[in-house]
């Protein structure tokens, strides 16, 4: 088995860091760069930073902001946040990042994935998928922070995204997201089931115990952290050794 990957994530509005509950009611935690390089230092993997207002107002990200991020980091970053063209993607990655989290854009245009993936390789693309449950055992990917119904059954859109080439998911649980009361495992078993590639969960992280059951019980590839470090309820070292008591393989900090 793989190291399972800790990966703060940093929700950006303006030159703000900032957190909310299911993605709403969102409160400013701090400076993107000070936290960065805060996460970088205390052993975080990787590190997601997304514009979460890009697409709400259909301008573009702020990539100046982006690559200061990047300049701190010595860990694969990902980015996302407002992507509507190759030439979106490009500049993310001229930013500094190693990855580009794509969401929005591509529940109405889906061949900007194939596109994508075929330009800058499979690698570089994640599929961001906002899930919130419909009925019993369905979720409806949801758009624009969490904002918006793309129409969209959860699993289905995954597994065409799968077929496009996608190399990693990212996957929110807007139920779940900010609630501290762990993730939601059916929702992150349901994917972890079709999807051949890594599996990043997000939303609900409560302490490690919580992290170390999205591995073992959802067979989550990555854990996403943000509300439980935000407010330094725990430090990564904390949530690492947790885990590593449970018997997943981590990197050491």
């Amino acid at each position: 088995m793989h190291s399972v990957r800790l990966i703060p994530r940093l929700d950006i509005k303006g030159p703000n860091v900032v957190k909310g509950i299911h993605l709403e009611g969102l409160r400013v935690i701090g400076n993107p760069v000070d936290l960065a390089r805060k996460y970088f230092e205390q052993g975080a993997d990787e590190l997601i930073a997304m514009d979460i207002v890009a697409s709400l107002y259909q301008r573009s990200p702020d990539f100046d902001l982006m690559r200061s991020i990047g300049n701190e980091l010595f860990i694969p970053l990902t980015m996302g946040g407002g992507i509507q063209s190759l030439h979106d993607i490009n500049n993310f990655l001229r930013a500094g990042a190693d990855k580009v989290a794509i969401n929005t854009y591509a529940t109405r245009n889906p061949t900007l994935l194939s596109e994508a993936v075929h330009q800058f390789g499979a690698q570089c693309i994640v599929l961001s998928v906002e899930a919130k449950r419909s009925s019993p055992g369905h979720w409806e990917a949801y758009t624009d922070g969490g904002r918006e119904h793309s129409g969209l059954d959860a699993i289905e859109w995954i597994k065409r995204a799968l077929d496009m080439g996608v190399g990693e998911i990212l996957l929110t649980s807007v139920d779940f997201d900010g609630t501290k009361k762990g993730y939601d495992r059916e929702l992150l078993a349901a994917v972890t089931a079709i999807a051949d590639i890594p599996v990043v969960i997000h939303g609900g992280a409560k302490d490690g115990m919580s992290l170390a059951e999205a591995v073992n019980d959802g067979h989550a590839d990555a854990v996403c952290v943000a509300s439980i470090l935000h407010y330094d309820e725990y430090a990564i070292p904390d949530l690492k050794k947790t885990m590593a008591e449970h018997r997943i393989p981590i990197r050491h900090p």
